[in-house]
């Protein structure tokens, strides 16, 4: 078995090759300007890639020669990255017959109906959830016998554990230590998975021939601020410095309440997603 891991330096795919490389399999990473996932990342080979320049996707895939690709980049809201750039990697992965796993998020999704199973057709309300929802059609239609996976907020170890910290851990310790302003939202719902069950669940499905639509969230709908709660316990921070607003008080655009109903892809996959409150749970 030999996987490629686009994006493999950020938060997930650094626990992608991590556990690849643990499984044994042959193992190669992209980055693109900082490979800072590289570190302790031993037994992958490391490949830079830029996802807006048509062409250098088909560069890595004929040096690694990979039988399964996990695009796990994110670009944020830059179009040419999330959108064009994953739309590169799937006609790439397609020509060369590559099995495909493509990343996609909770955030195609405009909070109306709360409540989204893997049925359920996109309705973006933001630049990057538009970007993403684009990505994920193209790719369904370019590779039909492709996997895509649909999850959350992904939610680490913090400061105590190898794989470190992710956005949202990071910023809880900032607001915690009171060197960052903003606050945490109390209407704003997600369903946050950890990120060691999210990568074996991709790598489940990497080795699978399973194709369509999947959800990949954790058991429990927490807001940011409930959230941010539990990660500040676990870490042993004071939860009563982390202030709290309502996101419908303010003018930032993007989904209130997006719950992922993840109970038919649970009952596909062995890996089992816990909910924040267990993960998260102070021994």
């Amino acid at each position: 078995m030999t996987v490629l891991i686009i994006g493999g330096s950020g938060f997930l795919g650094t626990e992608l090759v991590r556990r690849a490389t643990a499984t044994g399999w042959e193992t190669a990473a992209t980055y693109c300007s900082r490979p800072d996932g590289i570190a302790g990342a031993a037994g992958a080979s490391w490949h830079r890639l830029d996802l807006r320049s048509p062409g250098h996707i088909d560069e890595v895939l004929a040096a690694v020669a990979p039988s399964a690709v996990i695009d796990a980049t994110s670009g944020g809201s830059d179009w040419a990255v999330t959108a064009d750039g994953s739309i590169r990697v799937a006609m790439a992965a397609t020509r060369r017959g590559c099995r495909l796993v493509h990343v996609s998020s909770d955030a195609v999704f405009s909070g109306s109906r709360i409540h989204y199973d893997e049925t359920c057709l996109p309705d973006p309300v933001t630049p990057y959830g538009a970007a993403k929802a684009a990505a994920e059609t193209a790719v369904r239609l370019l590779a039909p016998s492709a996997a895509v996976a649909r999850t959350s907020l992904i939610i680490g170890h913090g400061r105590y554990g190898g794989s470190g910290g992710s956005v949202h851990e990071r910023l809880v310790h900032a607001l915690a230590a009171g060197t960052h302003d903003g606050v945490l939202f109390t209407d704003d719902i997600r369903c946050p998975v950890h990120v060691e069950d999210l990568a074996s669940a991709l790598l489940e499905l990497a080795v699978s021939d399973r194709a369509g639509m999947f959800h990949l969230g954790g058991a429990d709908a927490l807001s940011r601020h409930e959230l941010g709660v539990l990660i500040a316990r676990r870490d042993g921070l004071d939860a009563a410095r982390l202030p709290a607003g309502r996101r419908a008080d303010t003018l930032m655009p993007g989904p209130l309440d997006v719950r992922l109903d993840s109970s038919a892809t649970q009952e596909l996959v062995r890996t089992r997603l816990r909910g924040a409150g267990e993960f998260l749970h102070v021994q």
